[in-house]
């Protein structure tokens, strides 16, 4: 059965460890009698207290459960397939469907839900820190993709109360389109 508290418990353990110790790991992850609302919001606040918005944003980044990965990675090269640059590719009908945008010379990628499992019992949180693995794993997949360094910046959360779930896309390379 697909455990995703477990998942979660893993992969934030294993991000803060690779950040200071399995001491601070276990008291970050640690709320096992708590229910996944709560600990979740626990966790944050956990995280926040023992690090830095840089590195409390690398750890989250850096928990992204590769869930369904393969399937979306084979669409964004579908997309790149067809396309000769980032709005042709972003303007294809199949692009607009998976949330993506360009404008501005710009390319978005937005939800018009909260696409994370674990955060369907949480009405509202207090900052932003759970959102940053869907940066995390949107950055991967954009550059096993684009075959070159991503930077991605949340700018909307609906559990935050925005309307959608919204992220920049930077490509930081050359992305060689067919």
């Amino acid at each position: 059965m697909f455990n995703i508290r477990k998942i979660q418990e893993q992969v934030i353990f294993g991000a803060v460890k690779a950040e200071s110790n399995e001491t601070t790991a276990q008291t970050i992850v640690n709320g096992a009698s708590e229910s996944n609302p709560v600990w979740v919001k626990n966790t944050m606040k956990r995280l926040e207290d023992n690090f830095d918005l840089l590195t409390v944003k690398k750890i989250r980044m850096n928990c992204q459960c590769g869930y369904a990965m393969d399937e979306k990675l084979a669409l964004v090269k579908e997309l790149m397939a067809s396309a000769a640059n980032l709005e042709e590719f972003a303007n294809q009908p199949k692009a607009k469907t998976a949330g993506l945008s360009y404008h501005d010379d710009e390319l978005y990628l937005q939800f018009p839900f909260c696409p994370c499992p674990m955060l369907a019992e949480v009405d509202k949180l207090n900052s932003n820190t759970w959102c940053q693995c869907t940066t995390g794993y949107s950055k991967v997949l954009f550059e096993k993709a684009f075959g070159c360094q991503i930077d991605v910046e949340l700018l909307k959360s609906i559990k935050m109360g925005d309307e959608i779930c919204l992220m920049k896309i930077t490509p930081l390379g050359n992305i060689h389109f067919n």
